[in-house]
Formats: structure tokens, sequence, C-alpha cells
């Protein structure tokens, strides 16, 4: 399994109203994240020097870097429309939010090396990110439409998402090198096929008229 997972809880019907100004809306959440950004930013610099003499990460170090983490997954599946609930502003983890970030414990030991050169051994993994970072957007883009228009989200659009945001943040993890293995593709579970919740029941058909004799 690998060390950091993340979840959305798949939701049909949906908001159209904050879903149409999601945009507007999420303007507080990233300027908190990105000045956030700015702190993880100074953390990992700061782990890289101790990763390469000790090959530990530092306990406080790490925890900034994973609530980051957690915040970042949460606020990107909530702009991305994998869920209408407004996500907490903090690091701590929120087993009862629709959008989750398992993140594991710090490794007794790192690979220096790995650690060394990460940016040169981590070339595929940004070209795999960039790849995700143009197929979730115009799946986000899909769902606006079809939100907006029908209330509703569709699961396969769900699944497509939440694959691109996984393999996304696990991407943020590994360069903030919270973890040293690349990251899988995916082995997120798929949202399945809800029933729809709206479907009006069937009505008893009607009798046919008896015959006059």
């Amino acid at each position: 399994m690998y060390p950091v997972r993340y979840e959305a809880d798949y939701v049909q019907d949906r908001n159209r109203a904050t879903t149409f100004f999601r945009w507007l809306l999420a303007i507080p959440w990233y300027i908190v994240l990105q000045v956030y950004a700015i702190g993880a930013f100074v953390v990992a610099f700061l782990a890289w020097f101790a990763l390469v003499f000790t090959g530990r990460y530092p306990e406080g170090l790490y925890n900034f870097n994973a609530g980051f983490l957690r915040f970042v997954g949460r606020t990107n599946g909530w702009f991305n429309l994998q869920t209408d609930d407004w996500p907490p502003f903090g690091f701590d983890r929120n087993a009862d939010y629709p959008v989750r970030v398992e993140i594991d414990p710090p490794l007794e030991s790192y690979s220096r090396a790995k650690v060394l050169f990460r940016l040169i051994v981590g070339i595929p993994v940004m070209f795999m990110a960039a790849l995700f970072g143009y197929l979730y957007p115009l799946a986000a883009m899909i769902a606006w439409f079809h939100i907006v228009f029908t209330g509703r989200t569709s699961g396969g659009i769900h699944n497509v998402l939440t694959v691109g945001l996984a393999y996304t943040l696990r991407t943020t993890a590994y360069f903030l090198l919270l973890t040293e293995r690349f990251p899988p593709v995916s082995d997120q579970a798929p949202a399945g096929t809800l029933a729809p919740p709206r479907a009006a029941a069937k009505k008893p058909a009607k009798k046919p008229a008896a015959k006059k004799s």
C-alpha cells in the first residue's frame, strides 16, 4: 500500500449554485494555500539537508508537510467538484470530511542518494504529473457543466478526478520528500454507479376498462 492515500466519497446529487460560483468561492482557500505552500517549501528544503546528512526526516518537519498535504488534498478535491462541503483550513485529519488524505508515519531511515538526486530521479514523475495536470481539469470542466445543468455528477467523471488528483497529490508528497517510492498511476477503488435518488416511483398500471356487454 502506498504511504499517501487519497479518497473522495461519491455523491450523485449536487448543489448547482455553489458549483456555478466555485471558482469565486475558492479564492480564500487558494490564498491560504499559497501561504502554506511557502512554508512547505521551506520545510522541505530544511528536511532535504536533514535527510542527506542523517537519513531521517525530523518529526516536526514531517508533520507540518503531512498536514499541508491534507489541506491541499481537501482543497483541490472541493475545488474540482468532488464534494460540495466546505473544506477545513486546518492540517488535522478529518475522517468525517468527504475528501480524505491518509499519510503513513515517516520511515525509520531514508535513502540519502534518492533524496540527494530527487529532482533528477523524479523526472518521470514530473512528466506523468504534467499529463494528469491536463486530464483532471478537463474532467472537472465536464463535471461543472453536468452539475450546473442537471444537478448531478457521474461516477465515471468522479473516478477520473480521483485518479488525477490522487496522482498529483502523491507527486507533491514525493517532492516534499515524504516518500521515496514513485507514485503509482492508480490504485483507487471505483466510485461505482448509484441509483438515481430522484427517480420517480413507477405508477401502477391502469386496469383495462371492462368491456360493455
